[in-house]
């Protein structure tokens, strides 16, 4: 199984890190933020409806107040977790009659998420409880989901000191590269950061609410390699080739960053609530986290497997069952490097890369779960031919 221990190209077996607190093999960072205070410690972890700040509650508004009576309903929990619970059995391989379809519903905010964000998730809540029969559904799981995502795929870039802006149409997110040379990134200091404070403060609001019903999806934490081009463009590809030293110290740089984020989520959402980006369509049993690696398409096998691969892994090691990949383009030449990674459990492919299924679905082992987008090149009748609905859960509708 594979592992690259940093600054060497040995290959070890890789296991789960250990439960308990993350050591930063990295320069260390004494900007990042503290655990919580004993005045905000969770109330009994045995209590999923009771994991919110032990903290008196701010004043909600009407609309908000009744939507909160709709989002705390235990049966509405139920109804979720007795879907999860298939899903769970999924993931376990054990193996039912039907295929598993997915298609959640994700709450919609009115207000500007960046100038109005408490606005926004009163909105967003709002929204996902007037939905709540979706849970009842017994054919396809239909998720409500609260998801903010500020700045899009850029998140990492801009904490990065990267210039993000909008480009046209409202959420269409654009970054700069850095003018700086490969090699030379610095970690940030979160506790000063005006992006991560945006993220952090919405986290908190969703706590502080109390809504047991909905799922709270994370921002874009993607592989280090989308923020690494993001941030250098073509020289950052130049530099995996010319400077690999220059390359792997800046990759550590960023994965040690995304790594601190997502412990932060761990530690401050629910962990029956937590989910990945986009988790209204890639919902997963709780303590499972994912990745983006859109960009592993740009990589050869080797490339990804020596210099990459090993910080996919560590990231996904933060959660206690591993997690999941997202892939969009051509990136089939990586799944003999996915088949070694044992904590890979699942591989969620749309539009080009969904065109590969066959390859990831005999590829991959037996205990790695694929989800699958239907699209025009693999509609849902060529996705059941292939697998037989085994170890797949289908985006979307079920078919009338």
């Amino acid at each position: 199984m594979l592992h690259v221990s940093r600054g060497s190209a040995h290959i070890a077996p890789f296991r789960h890190a250990p439960e308990g607190p993350r050591v930063f093999r990295g320069k260390p960072n004494h900007c990042l933020l503290a655990p919580p205070s004993p005045g905000k410690a969770w109330r009994a972890q045995s209590d999923p409806a009771d994991r919110h700040w032990a903290q008196p509650r701010r004043a909600f508004g009407d609309e908000l107040v009744q939507a909160l009576d709709t989002l705390r309903d235990p049966r509405l929990v139920e109804q979720r977790d007795a879907h999860m619970e298939r899903l769970r059995r999924l993931f376990h391989g054990q193996v039912e009659g039907r295929a598993y379809f997915l298609c959640g519903r994700r709450g919609v905010g009115r207000s500007d998420a960046h100038k109005e964000p408490e606005a926004w998730l009163a909105e967003a809540l709002e929204d996902v409880a007037q939905h709540g029969v979706l849970l009842a559904d017994q054919d396809v799981f239909r998720p409500l989901v609260i998801e903010y995502g500020p700045y899009g795929v850029h998140l990492i870039d801009r904490i990065f000191g990267a210039t993000v802006y909008e480009l046209g149409t409202p959420g269409n997110w654009q970054a700069e590269c850095l003018s700086e040379p490969v090699g030379s990134l610095e970690a940030p200091c979160l506790a000063d950061d005006e992006t991560w404070a945006l993220a952090k403060r919405v986290a908190l609001r969703f706590v502080e609410t109390g809504a047991t019903v909905p799922l709270f999806g994370l921002p874009t934490l993607s592989s280090a390699i989308n923020a690494f081009l993001n941030l250098y463009g073509g020289a950052g590809l130049v530099a995996m080739l010319a400077e690999p030293e220059a390359a792997s110290r800046d990759l550590h740089v960023i994965n040690d960053l995304i790594i601190e984020l997502h412990t932060w989520y761990r530690e401050h959402i629910p962990a029956a609530q937590l989910q990945p980006v986009v988790a209204d369509a890639r919902t997963q049993p709780p303590g499972f986290g994912q990745l983006c690696g859109c960009s592993t398409q740009l990589l050869s096998r080797a490339t990804y497997a020596h210099l990459i691969a090993p910080l996919d892994a560590e990231l996904l090691s933060v959660h206690p069952n591993g997690g999941m990949i997202h892939l969009c383009g051509t990136h089939a030449q990586h799944v003999p490097t996915w088949r070694e990674m044992t904590c890979l459990k699942a591989v969620q492919v749309n539009d080009r890369a969904a065109e590969d299924l066959e390859a990831y679905f005999h590829g991959l082992r037996e205990d790695q779960i694929l989800y699958v987008n239907p699209c025009p090149g693999m509609p849902v009748e060529r996705i059941l031919e292939i697998t037989g609905g085994r170890r797949t859960v289908i985006v979307g509708d079920r078919p009338a």
